[in-house]
């Protein structure tokens, strides 16, 4: 029996988050392949991918950019990347919609994201009525780790209390990394593509018409 949804944010309650990413190329050139590149020098010299460290909160945005930077060509802009990606971000409402109406029918709820702690602001702004629909945020760039890491999800569990195991648990993300390490802990989990095949499989699962 299912006792909680653990939902991811980007990604799931909003728009894809590569659209901000293509912009972001469209406007300045820097292609989301360089980006790439320059991400995997990055990780070559530090022994992992700055975007890790950044969301643990090891690192700051600005030394995110300088690492990236440094494997760019010059004009690299961290601050207008981060500006066109929150512009192109868009509640996705039916799925918002859909895990509030579960939390007010007794289902308890968790919002689960691997995300920076300078962006928490932004992020928030977009789902106005975050506290509305989710009990317990677990935000990675204030706790230290981040999925597919074991702790994230330990931690969520513990924040929602209630003596919930994994068992009792679902998980909603776009990536299946994340999806494959709840498995692997007990937890079902959806790996979301659309708010239609999210629901549809959600409602499967919790036995709903």
């Amino acid at each position: 029996m299912i006792r909680a949804l653990i939902c991811d944010f980007g990604g799931v309650l909003t728009s894809p988050i590569a659209e901000g990413f293509l912009a972001y190329q469209e406007e300045s050139g820097v292609t989301v392949e360089q980006l790439g590149v320059a991400m995997r020098r990055s990780t070559e010299e530090h022994g992992e991918p700055p975007l890790f460290a950044l969301e643990r909160g090891e690192i700051s945005e600005q030394e995110f950019g300088r690492r990236l930077g440094a494997h760019l060509e010059p004009g690299f802009d961290l601050p207008r990347l981060r500006e066109l990606y929150f512009e192109r971000l868009r509640p996705n409402r039916p799925m918002i919609d859909y895990v509030g109406r579960l939390r007010r029918g007794g289902l308890r709820t968790a919002l689960c994201t691997n995300n920076v702690q300078e962006w928490e602001p932004l992020w928030r702004a977009k789902l106005p009525e975050l506290d509305d629909v989710f009990e317990v945020v677990v935000d990675s760039g204030f706790v230290g780790t981040r999925k597919p890491e074991r702790r994230i999800y330990e931690l969520t569990l513990e924040r929602l209390g209630d003596g919930l195991a994994f068992e009792d648990c679902v998980l909603v993300d776009d990536l299946e990394p994340n999806c494959d390490a709840a498995r692997a802990l007990g937890m079902k989990a959806v790996r979301f593509e659309d708010a239609g095949q999210a629901i549809a499989e959600l409602k499967a699962m919790l036995g709903e018409p």
